[in-house]
Protein backbone atom coordinates (compact mmCIF):
# COMPACT_ATOMS: atom_id res chain seq x y z
CA UNK A 1 0.00 0.00 0.00
CA UNK A 2 2.92 2.48 0.83
CA UNK A 3 4.45 1.34 -2.70
CA UNK A 4 1.10 2.80 -4.25
CA UNK A 5 0.94 5.74 -2.67
CA UNK A 6 4.85 6.70 -3.13
CA UNK A 7 4.39 5.98 -6.71
CA UNK A 8 1.18 8.22 -7.40
CA UNK A 9 3.21 10.87 -5.76
CA UNK A 10 6.19 10.17 -8.12
CA UNK A 11 3.84 10.56 -11.13
CA UNK A 12 1.99 13.45 -10.00
CA UNK A 13 5.80 15.14 -9.15
CA UNK A 14 7.11 13.78 -12.74
CA UNK A 15 3.79 15.16 -14.01
CA UNK A 16 4.31 18.76 -12.44
CA UNK A 17 8.25 18.78 -13.58
CA UNK A 18 7.20 18.05 -17.10
CA UNK A 19 4.63 20.98 -16.75
CA UNK A 20 6.94 23.68 -15.07
CA UNK A 21 9.75 23.18 -17.66
CA UNK A 22 7.67 23.34 -20.89
CA UNK A 23 5.04 25.38 -20.59
CA UNK A 24 5.57 29.54 -21.22
CA UNK A 25 2.81 30.44 -19.80
CA UNK A 26 2.93 31.81 -16.33
CA UNK A 27 -0.61 30.35 -15.00
CA UNK A 28 0.45 26.78 -16.42
CA UNK A 29 3.70 27.15 -14.35
CA UNK A 30 2.08 27.51 -11.36
CA UNK A 31 -0.06 25.02 -11.75
CA UNK A 32 2.16 22.65 -12.07
CA UNK A 33 4.26 23.62 -9.21
CA UNK A 34 1.53 23.20 -7.05
CA UNK A 35 0.93 19.64 -8.64
CA UNK A 36 4.70 19.15 -7.10
CA UNK A 37 4.00 20.32 -3.70
CA UNK A 38 0.90 18.01 -4.10
CA UNK A 39 2.68 15.51 -4.81
CA UNK A 40 5.39 16.08 -1.65
CA UNK A 41 2.11 16.46 0.60
CA UNK A 42 0.59 12.64 -0.46
CA UNK A 43 4.39 11.13 0.47
CA UNK A 44 4.22 12.79 3.64
CA UNK A 45 1.06 12.00 4.36
CA UNK A 46 2.01 8.43 3.24
CA UNK A 47 4.65 7.61 5.55
CA UNK A 48 3.22 9.62 8.66
CA UNK A 49 0.41 6.85 7.92
CA UNK A 50 2.99 3.70 7.57
CA UNK A 51 5.78 4.75 10.34
CA UNK A 52 3.39 4.72 13.08
CA UNK A 53 2.01 1.68 12.60
CA UNK A 54 5.20 0.47 12.55
CA UNK A 55 6.41 2.22 16.02
CA UNK A 56 3.78 0.78 18.17
CA UNK A 57 5.10 -2.95 16.38
CA UNK A 58 8.02 -2.54 17.98
CA UNK A 59 6.41 -1.83 21.49
CA UNK A 60 6.34 1.68 22.20
CA UNK A 61 3.33 2.39 24.13
CA UNK A 62 0.09 4.45 22.64
CA UNK A 63 0.65 7.39 24.91
CA UNK A 64 4.83 7.64 23.61
CA UNK A 65 3.33 7.20 19.69
CA UNK A 66 0.34 9.26 20.03
CA UNK A 67 2.59 12.54 19.51
CA UNK A 68 4.09 11.03 16.38
CA UNK A 69 0.92 9.70 14.67
CA UNK A 70 0.26 13.71 13.21
CA UNK A 71 3.42 14.99 12.49
CA UNK A 72 3.19 14.03 8.72
CA UNK A 73 -0.31 15.58 8.24
CA UNK A 74 0.99 18.54 10.73
CA UNK A 75 3.61 19.02 8.18
CA UNK A 76 1.42 18.88 5.05
CA UNK A 77 -0.84 21.72 6.54
CA UNK A 78 2.87 23.94 6.92
CA UNK A 79 3.33 23.04 3.47
CA UNK A 80 -0.05 24.10 2.36
CA UNK A 81 0.25 27.56 3.87
CA UNK A 82 3.72 27.91 1.96
CA UNK A 83 2.19 26.62 -0.93
CA UNK A 84 -0.16 28.96 -0.48
CA UNK A 85 2.06 32.25 -0.16
CA UNK A 86 3.44 30.82 -3.13
CA UNK A 87 0.47 31.34 -5.26
CA UNK A 88 0.15 34.76 -3.94
CA UNK A 89 3.48 35.60 -4.79
CA UNK A 90 3.41 34.16 -8.47
CA UNK A 91 -0.10 35.67 -8.76
CA UNK A 92 1.46 39.57 -7.66
CA UNK A 93 3.95 38.91 -10.28
CA UNK A 94 2.21 37.82 -13.41
CA UNK A 95 -0.20 41.40 -12.51
CA UNK A 96 2.93 43.29 -12.62
CA UNK A 97 4.14 41.31 -15.82
CA UNK A 98 0.84 41.18 -17.36
CA UNK A 99 0.82 45.51 -16.88
CA UNK A 100 4.05 45.84 -17.81
CA UNK A 101 4.31 44.18 -20.81
CA UNK A 102 0.62 42.77 -21.73
CA UNK A 103 1.65 39.27 -21.94
CA UNK A 104 1.65 36.12 -19.59
CA UNK A 105 5.02 34.46 -21.51
CA UNK A 106 7.36 33.60 -19.06
CA UNK A 107 10.07 34.79 -21.40
CA UNK A 108 9.00 38.01 -20.66
CA UNK A 109 10.10 38.27 -17.05
CA UNK A 110 13.64 39.32 -18.01
CA UNK A 111 12.86 42.24 -19.54
CA UNK A 112 11.16 43.41 -16.29
CA UNK A 113 14.40 45.10 -15.20
CA UNK A 114 13.39 47.89 -16.81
Amino acid sequence: MLERQLILSAVLFCIGLYGALSRRHLIAVLISIEIMFNAVNVALVAFSRFTVPAAMRVGLDVEAVAPLALSGQTFVVFAIVVAAAEVALGLALLIALVRRRDTTDVTEVSLLRR
